[in-house]
C-alpha cells in the first residue's frame, strides 16, 4: 500500500494564474462535488461538451486558470466542464483503483453529464473526455466503462491502471493517446523511474488493448509532423486501421508536460480539437511575413506566391505541409536562388484548411486555403 500511495506525488501538474471561474456544486453519494463550466458567449441549439479531468493533487481552479477553459470554450464553440476529484486522504485524486476507496467517480461524472445535458442543451452525440496524468488514467477508465455514451477520449500522460487492464470495454470508442517517451513520472513503458514502480500498462500495451477493442487490423500509418522549432521534440502520429478511430501521438523526448503551440511544433489543445472534430483547429491568420519568408495572398483560393530574402539558399526547397505533417508539395529552385525571387505553388487541388509553408532557410508561416 505504501508504494501504491507514493504515486500521489507523481501525477501532479503545476498550474498558475488567471481569472477564477465560479465553482458549482453537485450532490453525489451524499457528498458535495465541485465543478466549473465554461460556455461560448454566443451559441444556438445543442452544443458539444468536453470534460477535462485534472491531475493528482490538483484542483479545478488552478486547472481552469492554467489551460484557460474560457478561451477554449470560445475557440471550440463548446461547453467545457472541469470536475474536481475528492480528497481521498492524500490529496485530490480520481478513483482508478490505486487505493481501497469506494468512491464512484465514474458514476459521478456520468450523473453530472446527465444533469448538465438538460441545463446547457448538450449534444448527446458529441460528448468528449480528456485528462492529464491521473486525469488520463481516469479518462481511460471512462472509455472502458462508459464508451457507449462517450463519443471520443484523449488521455494525456496517463495509463490504463492495472486493475482496469483485465476489463472488456463496453463498446468501441474513438481514442487518442498522447505520451512522451522521456516521461519519468508516468513512464511510456508503464514504469516510473522516479519511484521504481509500475503504474499500469505501457503505451504499446495500451494501443494493443484498444486495437483489440476497436477491431483494428494491419500496421498503423505513421506520420512524422514537421520539426519546425528547436524544442528537442519530435511528434509522431500513429493512425490505426480500425472500425473506430484510434491514434497515438508519440512525443519523442517529451516529458510529463502539457505542450502548447506557442513554444512547440504541436499544441495539445489543437491536436485534441482536430481529433475530436476531424477538422483543422480554427485559428487567426498570421502576418504575411515570418522571419525571412513572405507568402501572399493569405487566405488564398489556390495560387500562393512565396518569397524569401535570403541569398544564396543552402537549401533551395520550399515545402508545403498539411496540419497532420504530411508534405503535399515542394518547389525546388537553384543553388544560386536570388534574393526576393518569387516562387509559386498551386493549392487548387487541395481541400480547404490550414497549411504550413517552410523555406530552405527554416522560416515557416501558416496559410489558409479557402473553399
Amino acid at each position: 500500500m505504501k508504494k501504491r500511495l507514493t504515486i500521489i506525488i507523481l501525477l501532479t501538474m503545476t498550474l498558475t494564474g488567471g481569472l477564477s471561474a465560479q465553482v458549482h456544486h453537485f450532490l453525489w453519494q451524499g457528498v458535495q462535488r465541485d465543478y466549473i463550466v465554461r460556455t461560448p458567449a454566443n451559441h444556438n441549439g445543442t452544443l458539444p461538451v468536453l470534460f477535462f479531468l485534472h491531475g493528482l493533487g490538483d484542483n479545478i481552479t488552478n486547472y481552469d486558470q492554467m489551460l484557460n477553459f474560457g478561451q477554449i470554450a470560445e475557440e471550440f464553440g463548446w461547453v467545457i466542464v472541469a470536475p474536481q476529484a475528492r480528497n481521498l486522504g492524500m490529496g485530490n485524486m480520481w478513483n482508478v483503483g490505486m487505493t481501497n476507496s469506494n468512491v464512484d467517480d465514474a458514476g459521478f461524472l456520468m450523473a453530472l453529464l446527465d444533469s448538465l445535458t438538460v441545463q446547457y442543451q448538450l449534444d448527446p452525440d458529441s460528448v468528449f473526455f480528456a485528462g492529464f496524468s491521473m486525469g488520463g488514467f481516469m479518462t481511460h477508465r471512462m472509455a472502458i466503462e462508459h464508451g457507449d455514451r462517450i463519443t471520443a477520449c484523449a488521455p494525456i500522460s496517463g495509463l490504463i491502471y492495472t486493475a482496469q487492464a483485465s476489463l472488456t470495454p463496453v463498446a468501441p470508442v474513438r481514442m487518442l493517446h498522447i505520451h512522451g517517451t522521456s516521461d519519468n513520472v508516468v513512464g511510456y513503458n508503464g514504469y516510473s523511474s522516479s519511484f521504481g514502480m509500475n503504474l499500469g500498462l505501457g503505451v504499446d500495451a495500451i494501443m494493443d488493448y484498444w486495437q483489440n477493442a476497436n477491431s483494428c487490423s494491419g500496421d498503423p500509418t505513421i506520420d512524422t509532423l514537421p520539426d519546425l522549432k528547436n524544442d528537442g521534440l519530435r511528434f509522431i502520429r500513429y493512425t490505426y486501421n480500425c472500425g473506430t478511430d484510434l491514434q497515438l501521438l508519440k512525443v519523442v523526448g517529451g516529458t510529463h508536460n502539457w505542450y502548447n503551440s506557442t513554444q512547440h511544433d504541436v499544441g495539445y489543445k489543437e491536436i485534441l480539437y482536430e481529433f475530436f472534430t476531424g477538422h483543422s483547429f480554427p485559428s487567426s491568420i498570421p502576418d504575411r511575413k515570418t522571419g525571412q519568408l513572405q507568402v501572399w495572398p493569405n487566405p488564398t483560393n489556390g495560387i500562393l506566391h512565396i518569397q524569401t530574402s535570403d541569398s544564396p539558399l543552402s537549401n533551395p526547397e520550399i515545402r508545403v505541409y498539411d496540419v497532420y505533417g504530411k508534405m503535399i508539395d515542394v518547389v525546388v529552385g537553384t543553388n544560386n536562388y536570388s534574393p526576393l525571387q518569387t516562387a509559386q505553388i498551386d493549392l487548387a487541388r487541395c481541400p480547404g484548411g490550414v497549411y504550413f509553408v517552410q523555406a530552405g532557410n527554416g522560416a515557416v508561416t501558416k496559410v489558409v486555403l479557402e473553399r
